[in-house]
């Protein structure tokens, strides 16, 4: 069966084809090519694509593809407001970008730095910021968790109510609407920050959740992948279990969950801290079967020590069947695994660096 996997780079945005079992194409040259691409959508809705670049000194650009088209056409990016000075916070980058639900066929969300949470209601041709988030006093307290800023970089949308949303923000916690967006709550309770005080270590508001997935057949189990820790939720991110001993690592960025069985999730753990690097210096997939009672730690495929791969907060994902996954790292490493990540395959060590992997179709 093809199959499409999509990988964001520093140098341009690389297409992955599966053209049958165990053989994969890398396209060349890559859309956007030479230019840093933070994030990736193709909506299942209608097949739009969408490609977000970060281009520095010339700012946050964001290009749309229409279904089955080859060009891209430069659209609106979320902007704030500003005050009457004509002074306001400046986008550094399009963090996250989902669609909304079945019943909104036009809708996007977008999760941005610093912090911000944009609708758009028209295929992105205009945003609005989602004031009701922005003036949560709250707000005051969230800070960066590796930027300056906070920013959002994970966005749930229930798949039975398109507007019940969860969305994860390093550092600010967890937060729930279920009214579109119009009100909001603070959840994650059991989320623990180490790095703070011991006494302010459970603060909702202070945790530092670096990814954090929803099970589209279980709708209420929530993955987190933390700054310090592995945390599952079964009530839909109000409360959140702490899961401690897997080795060699409970840090790290990604986070990825089976579609189909709740209890199977994916991890690319390292050490935490300065140093953000694979345990030993190997690079290892772990894995739970069982909703975390016990995990795994593969190795098959993956290169032996010395191996500095890291893996960003996008850069790990699974198809649709729950059978194929794909992560790409720092170092331009690419792999893929046909069987549940039972073994490893590497299709390049020589991309860009790897800010994100999408698959599609």
């Amino acid at each position: 069966m093809k199959l499409k996997l999509y990988v964001g780079t520093r140098k341009g945005l690389f297409t992955v084809e599966r053209t049958a079992m165990d053989e994969w194409r890398i396209e060349h040259p890559p859309a956007f090519l030479g230019e840093p691409v933070t994030m990736f959508l193709q909506d299942p809705r209608n097949g739009d694509r969408y490609a977000a670049l970060n281009l520095g000194h010339f700012g946050v650009k964001l290009f749309r593809a229409a279904s089955g088209g080859e060009e891209w056409r430069e659209i609106a990016v979320p902007a704030y407001p500003v005050d009457t000075d004509g002074e306001g916070p400046s986008l550094l980058q399009i963090w996250e970008l989902v669609p909304g639900g079945p019943a909104q066929p036009d809708r996007l969300w977008a999760g941005t730095i610093p912090g911000g949470l944009f609708r758009s209601d028209d295929r992105g041709d205009s945003w609005t910021l989602v004031e009701s988030l922005w003036q949560r006093p709250e707000r005051e307290f969230w800070f960066g968790g590796g930027y300056e800023a906070a920013g959002i970089h994970s966005i749930c949308v229930h798949p039975g109510d398109s507007d019940r949303l969860s969305l994860a923000i390093s550092c600010g916690g967890i937060w729930e609407s279920d009214d579109g967006g119009a009100n909001w709550q603070q959840t994650g309770k059991g989320l623990r920050a180490a790095f703070l005080p011991p006494e302010q270590a459970y603060e909702p508001v202070s945790q530092d959740p670096h990814r954090m997935v929803r099970c589209a057949a279980k709708p209420e189990r929530l993955w987190v992948q933390h700054h310090n820790g592995i945390f599952r939720s079964d009530d839909g991110g109000r409360t959140f279990t702490e899961i401690e001993d897997v080795q060699p690592s409970v840090f790290g960025f990604a986070v990825a969950v089976h579609p189909h069985d709740p209890d199977i999730a994916w991890f690319v753990p390292g050490i935490k801290d300065q140093y953000r690097v694979p345990v030993d210096g190997r690079l290892v997939v772990t894995r739970t079967r069982d909703g975390g009672s016990s995990f795994e730690a593969i190795y098959e495929g993956l290169p032996d020590a010395p191996a500095y791969d890291l893996v960003y907060r996008h850069g790990l994902d699974v198809d649709a069947s729950g059978d194929v996954l794909a992560f790409g790292s720092t170092t331009g490493g690419l792999w893929v695994s046909e069987d549940q990540g039972d073994s490893w395959r590497c299709l390049s060590a020589h991309l860009p660096p790897i800010n994100l992997v999408r698959f599609t179709g």
